[in-house]
């Protein structure tokens, strides 16, 4: 019987040396517990540069005639709200001072 107990041992012994050795190989992570580990995400590579590579590079940032007609064209937008009396209040006529001064 106790030829028995030994044969277990050792063959326990062996299964989980294969399995260390084949783990530090081929690069796993031994989970005997099989607990949730976050090594699956963590492993995976980071695709935040492959994304921004996909989305092309915005001229008008570094444009200064594109970023000049553009602020052209917000206050002539602004302006046509002025007249048609539409435009935002001088400061301290909002809303809010409105109520205060009542």
């Amino acid at each position: 019987m106790s030829s028995m107990g030994w044969k277990s041992l050792l063959s326990a012994a062996l299964k989980e040396g294969v399995t260390e050795a084949r783990a530090r190989i081929f690069g796993h992570v031994i989970n005997p517990t099989g607990q949730r580990s976050a090594h699956k995400i963590l492993r995976k590579k980071l695709i935040g540069e492959k994304v921004a590579q996909w989305y092309p590079h915005d001229i008008k940032k570094d444009d200064p005639l594109v970023m000049a007609k553009e602020e052209q064209e917000r206050l002539s937008k602004l302006q046509m709200l002025k007249r048609r009396g539409k435009g935002p209040p001088k400061k301290g006529q909002g809303k809010r001072a409105s109520k205060r001064n009542k």
